[in-house]
């Protein structure tokens, strides 16, 4: 094994694709050659290293040192400087001129525990991570029904934003007699400002794929497939090569290691519609029919794909499950909480000092993720709300700042967790003007097939508009809140369901600013 004085971690992801990272590299290692350090140090292509939205990032290991937006015209002096004379580029720097630096925390981490530290393309750095240890202990020592019992003991709810427990749906689709099971992986992040899920694939892709061939091993599937957003160009590569590199390694396929356990594995590419998103449309736009939800019971876990059980997960629900085998139950039972045991994966957005993607302890303060993970608020700015959990979310006012971020507590405001996106507002922002752009998206993305999301979307969104132009009066607003909950007890699927969430804490916890513009 070759060792090296430093490695430099770069991260490869859509924002530094744009920003010309690949010939950034280029330039890099030939001006380490050039210096006569390319035997000492080591450029390793990574997935997200914590922070997004500033170009090329960079770790330097053993070190840990961070890089934001470097571009090439840094490099002669970053190689001087650095990794000739020892002494970080303090202007390149995350973190030294304000009072903060990023908790990239990796060993409190479960999902995210291996993004920017491994190359994701190379399976081999899976495996020498621990990597398919977990399916290994379950292909020789576990039976699938103790694969369930596992996944139950650990407390694990799913992360798509249902928070339904994952080892208690299995148990329902493994006790079926039936010749065919599927597996279907939700990767359709079509919600704004809601990218966690495609952040833990380019990441880590084998860890989802270890994942799948669990829940399959556990439930008796012998075909998974990964609907995922069209526009993920990045992760649908990933995904393609590791799946690849798993059949190269026997990992996937025919009798799996001698076990008798078959499994295929296929990517599914989404057209992006939103509604897509819930488990029974996706399964409708899989088998090649226009994307709207079904009539349950039955339950996809009974009847769904092709009419056969199957099992729908979201990424980071199946990105825990390793983790969970190959460590046990009881390990996983020391992070969170104990009504929500685990981590949670955010993506932290709108007026923070550093963007980015952080994985906390369920149960971790609204607060500890905006200030110790996202810098705070931007200079000069000052905490007005939050919108948590996407579209389908709630808007948090500064006074819920010290919310425990788990199911339990955000239940007691009737707030979720929900996609995992916080959006950050500064005291500037309009609470109408989001609103009017949350009220837009549903309006854009209602399938049409029922009447109370159909027409109550338009009419929201005419409501709203009006208010927003100051034409409205309370009412309006009164009128708004009475069609969203009507929506909410009345609309076929989750979607018609989901603006009572942004409607409600809107009205609710910023009334004076409703009252202001309606006064105008």
């Amino acid at each position: 094994m070759k060792f090296y004085r430093s490695h430099i971690l770069v991260s490869i992801n859509e924002t530094s694709l744009a920003a010309g990272v690949q010939e950034f590299i280029t330039a890099l290692r030939n001006e380490l050659a050039k210096n006569d350090l390319a035997e000492e140090i080591n450029i390793l292509e990574t997935g997200p290293l914590g922070f997004f939205g500033r170009g090329i990032c960079l770790t330097v290991y053993p070190e840990n040192i961070n890089y934001e937006g470097v571009k090439i015209e840094d490099i002669p002096e970053l190689v001087q400087e650095h990794f000739l004379k020892g002494r970080p580029v303090k202007r390149l720097m995350v973190g030294v001129t304000e009072k903060f630096s990023p908790k990239f925390n990796y060993e409190n981490r479960i999902v995210l525990r291996n993004s920017g530290i491994i190359d994701p393309e190379n399976i081999d750095d899976y495996i020498g991570a621990g990597g398919y240890v977990a399916l290994e202990k379950a292909l020789t020592n576990m039976q699938p029904n103790d694969i369930i019992a596992e996944v139950k003991k650990s407390g694990l709810k799913g992360r798509g934003g249902a928070a339904f427990p994952a080892g208690l749906k299995w148990s329902f689709t493994s006790a079926l007699d039936v010749p065919q099971k599927y597996v279907v992986v939700n990767a359709d992040e079509g919600e704004p400002g809601t990218f966690k899920d495609r952040l833990i694939m380019e990441g880590d892709p084998h860890q989802l794929l270890e994942g799948i061939i669990l829940c399959a091993r556990a439930v008796g599937a012998s075909k998974a497939y990964i609907y995922i957003r069209g526009e993920y160009k990045l992760c649908i590569a990933r995904l393609e090569k590791a799946i690849k590199q798993a059949y190269d390694y026997g990992i996937l396929g025919k009798n799996i290691f001698d076990s008798g356990f078959d499994l295929d594995i296929e990517l599914k590419i989404g057209a992006g519609a939103y509604v897509c998103g819930e488990e029974t449309a996706l399964i409708e736009s899989l088998e090649g029919n226009r994307g709207t939800p079904r009539w349950k019971p039955p339950f996809p876990g009974v009847e769904g794909l092709w009419k056969a059980p199957t099992i729908v997960n979201n990424v980071e629900t199946l990105a825990n499950v390793p983790f969970i085998i190959a460590k046990g139950a009881d390990e996983f039972l020391q992070y969170g909480t104990p009504d929500c045991p685990g981590t949670k994966v955010y993506t932290i957005l709108g007026d923070v000092a550093y963007p980015g993607l952080c994985e906390v302890d369920m149960g971790t303060t609204l607060r500890t993720i905006i200030n110790d993970y996202a810098g705070g608020m931007k200079k000069g700015f000052r905490f007005k709300a939050a919108l948590v959990g996407g579209a389908a979310g709630v808007i948090l006012p500064d006074r819920l700042l010290d919310v425990k971020m788990d199911f339990t507590s955000l239940n007691q405001y009737s707030a979720v967790l929900g996609s995992g996106a916080i959006l950050v507002l500064n005291e500037h922002q309009s609470i109408v003007d989001l609103l009017w752009s949350i009220l837009r998206f549903f309006r854009h993305e209602s399938c049409g097939k029922c009447s109370p999301c159909k027409n109550g979307t338009q009419q929201l969104y005419q409501l709203i508009s009006k208010i927003r132009k100051g034409n409205g009066t309370m009412e309006d607003v009164n009128l708004m809140l009475l069609i969203a909950e009507t929506m909410q007890q009345t609309s076929f699927c989750a979607l018609g369901q989901s603006p009572i969430m942004a409607v409600r804490s809107a009205i609710e916890n910023f009334t004076d600013e409703f009252i202001e513009i309606t006064k105008k």
